[in-house]
């Protein structure tokens, strides 16, 4: 899919995705993205950032060069140390960026202090790291990148905030410019595919063990929100996120968590510039759910749907000497959109 209407700078739109002969599988691409990346070691420094409602955020910080600043918010289980987003890192500075990474509640390395934790919809703790990134970096350009959950907060987050005040548990300002890469744009069918088909399951349990870990490391904040016990047995995304993450962050199941939730409801009210990255073949959603008509009919995305890439793969060259487009794309686009923007912040 080619670009909006509203003219990108210079070598912000990238080149096309091409998948390697080994690579056309989407279960391959989807691995080979996990594995081949190779998370490079980079001196970062960690902070802890207490919220307004008594809980915690960690983020970690790479050394400041004075240029623009880039947010990346990492995907359901993952953390600031996962390689695509230490591969986001080294992309983003080699282009004079900042990179700053965002560890959602209870995924650096230690509970969170609350019954709540973080999931699809919940974009309070973004705004509130916003706000303070942008009072530690005045004036400078400001960018969000995010991955597959993370990406869907970020959607959802520049939609509340688009048009209108926004709502007042959202504070924060918008970013200059924005990616988002395997974003699962409707959650209920994402939840639904991966629950039926074979690899689905796969990587439902692989998400599921280090949830329910999660939930017995906070079962006497849980305990009064959650059926621990039926909730030890749940064997799909869905049935978990009917038994925690719905009870204990207010909604009815997780239908209603989907709806309320999923992306693709807040993309026509998006107004910063925002680079979509997602394939055809993406196993955690099903082609007929990428939103390609809102896309198109909102000259602030910028969507690029691929043929091949899998989720959050992207992987191109040779087994041996890989290239990740995804890093590449989104570090082009926001040294393009970010030049000369955030000086009246």
């Amino acid at each position: 899919m080619k670009p909006n209407g509203v003219a990108l700078p210079p070598g912000a739109f990238p080149p096309p995705f091409v998948a390697p002969r080994w690579g056309t599988n989407p279960h391959i691409q989807t691995l080979a993205g996990k594995f081949l990346r190779p998370g490079p070691a980079l001196a970062v420094t960690r902070e802890r950032w207490d919220t307004p409602d008594g809980d915690f955020v960690d983020l970690d910080f790479l050394p400041d060069q004075g240029g623009p600043v880039v947010l990346v918010l990492h995907g359901l289980e993952g953390h600031t140390r996962r390689a695509y987003v230490l591969n986001s890192f080294r992309a983003l500075t080699r282009k004079g960026m900042v990179p700053v990474g965002l560890n959602f509640r209870s995924c650096s390395g230690e509970p969170n202090r609350r019954a709540r934790a973080y999931h699809s919809g919940e974009t309070g703790d973004l705004g509130f790291c916003l706000e303070r990134i942008a009072r530690r970096f005045p004036g400078r350009p400001l960018g969000v990148v995010g991955f597959s959950l993370g990406g869907n907060v970020l959607l959802k987050y520049l939609g509340e905030r688009g048009t209108g005040p926004a709502p007042s548990e959202v504070p924060g300002p918008l970013p200059d410019a924005a990616v988002a890469v395997s974003v699962p744009y409707d959650l209920a069918a994402g939840a639904d595919l991966l629950a039926r088909t074979t690899m689905g399951q796969v990587y439902n349990r692989y998400f599921l063990k280090s949830l329910l870990r999660k939930a017995r490391d906070k079962a006497h904040l849980l305990a009064d929100h959650v059926n621990l016990e039926a909730l030890r047995k749940a064997r799909t995304l869905r049935e978990f996120d009917d038994l925690l993450t719905a009870p204990v962050h207010g909604f009815r199941d997780a239908d209603h968590y989907y709806a309320e939730s999923s992306s693709m409801l807040f993309l026509e009210h998006i107004r910063t510039p925002t680079l979509l990255l997602h394939s055809v073949d993406d196993p955690f959603l099903p082609p007929e759910c990428i939103p390609l008509d809102t896309m198109a009919a909102n000259p602030a995305l910028h969507p690029v749907v691929t043929d091949r890439g899998g989720h959050v793969g992207f992987v191109g060259g040779g087994i041996r000497r890989p290239s990740f487009w995804a890093e590449s794309s989104l570090s082009g686009f926001l040294e393009a959109v970010l030049a000369g923007k955030g000086a009246d912040r």
